[in-house]
């Protein structure tokens, strides 16, 4: 009789996410303490970590979780990935996930976990993202917009041998409500093209940008922020690339239902704003991507907020490497899960510097992944670029036993 090992046991809420994505993919049980212990007002689990709990209960199968109740400790013992099967919150194989009010993270937070686990689950992923705290734009926590998501994020799966029926709908946007909190979109992802082992990556030439494409989206407010936003940004960008192009995306605000004592049936407006994604590509097909919006509290002019996303995309394209810093916690995940064999990927020295990065790495070696090498980049290494030598841990997709 097989005996059961025995948790891993890691502290504070710090890459939480990520922490539960790689024990789903492992199967190995996890169990967090001291989440947010020394908060006095708000300790424990935080609103936006507890939907992401109940998604991934959504798309598994025979997942458990249990949290202590104070919400600072959290068990959880991963179940079979089964996509979007009949389950938890599965209507006509849509999964439907409401995202609370609020919530105060990008929709971002949920769709990058969420693609990394689709590619090894047994069905088709299909969720629909609805509810009064769908945020489609970049916040001012951090997190990228869904554009940058579908644009930056989904492509690179390419490299991986995973690029079938992919697909990002942005049904309503939305930018960030009062306090940054709430937008009341609604975005769909369709995943299907599931794999027994992604492919193993060798991405060492950077190549050179020869392409700038972007979205400025208005939501709520007069179309001609979009106007000023892109004269601005193509100001900044076209001496670099002349071939930058930036689509305008105009959208009425989302309603929600705000019932009043005289008036039952009234609605509110919220997420309303402008913003602007824009991405590179060089000719090697490497990415790079940025994102600004228009603060919640309101009071920056449109110019500002183009003039800043230019410079950002600069920032990000100068760090060098092959892999932008908000796609490299991705690449290095899917490598990690791949055949076992040795990928090599070039990254920059401030990519690789990531604090995030480097405790991904940490979580990766206590799950049992071999530990990364670096070296020097050979040649013209203007930015004193790493190579990332990861070996595969042949881990797979166990509900699909063909390639």
């Amino acid at each position: 009789m097989a005996t059961s090992q025995p948790p891993l046991r890691f502290t504070s809420h710090h890459n939480l996410v990520y922490r539960l994505v790689v024990s789903t993919l492992t199967g190995r049980t996890v169990q967090i303490s001291q989440i947010r212990s020394s908060s006095p007002t708000n300790p424990g689990l935080a609103p936006h970590e507890i939907s992401f709990l109940r998604l991934l209960d959504a798309v598994t199968n025979g997942s458990q979780m249990e949290i202590s109740y104070t919400g600072t400790i959290l068990v959880y013992k991963p179940g079979l990935i089964t996509g979007s099967t009949a389950g938890s919150g599965a209507s006509g194989g849509v999964i439907t996930h409401e995202l609370p009010a609020s919530c105060n993270r990008g929709l971002s937070y949920y769709l990058i976990p969420l693609c990394l686990l689709a590619p090894f689950s047994k069905a088709p992923l299909k969720v629909l993202f609805t509810g009064p705290g769908v945020i489609t734009s970049a916040t001012p926590t951090g997190d990228m917009s869904v554009d940058s998501v579908r644009t930056a994020i989904l492509p690179l799966y390419n490299q991986f041998g995973i690029f079938n029926n992919i697909e990002l709908r942005i049904l309503r946007r939305s930018n960030p409500g009062p306090n940054g909190k709430g937008g009341g979109g609604e975005v769909q992802l369709v995943f299907g093209h599931q794999l027994r082992l992604p492919k193993t990556l060798h991405l060492m030439n950077p190549g050179r940008i020869k392409r700038i494409r972007g979205v400025a989206y208005s939501v709520g407010v007069s179309g001609s922020n979009n106007a000023r936003m892109i004269e601005t940004t193509r100001g900044v960008l076209n001496p670099l690339s002349p071939d930058t192009y930036i689509f305008s995306d105009v959208s009425s605000a989302p309603l929600l239902p705000a019932p009043e004592k005289n008036n039952p049936s009234a609605m509110k407006k919220i997420g309303i704003g402008f913003g602007l994604s824009l991405v590179a590509e060089s000719s090697t097909g490497c990415l790079y991507s940025a994102d600004m919006i228009s603060p919640p509290t309101g009071g920056q002019a449109p110019e500002d907020t183009g003039r800043q996303c230019a410079y950002q995309l600069l920032e990000a394209v100068s760090k060098g490497g092959c892999v932008a810093p908000a796609a490299a916690a991705t690449m290095f995940t899917l490598m990690t899960m791949g055949s076992e064999d040795v990928g090599r990927l070039q990254v920059g020295r401030e990519v690789i510097a990531d604090p995030h990065l480097i405790q991904l790495a940490r979580d990766l070696a206590k799950f049992g992944a071999p530990g990364w090498g670096l070296r020097d980049a050979a040649g013209e290494n203007e930015h004193g670029d790493v190579i990332v030598s990861v070996v595969g841990r042949g881990i797979g997709n166990v509900g699909r036993k063909v390639a």
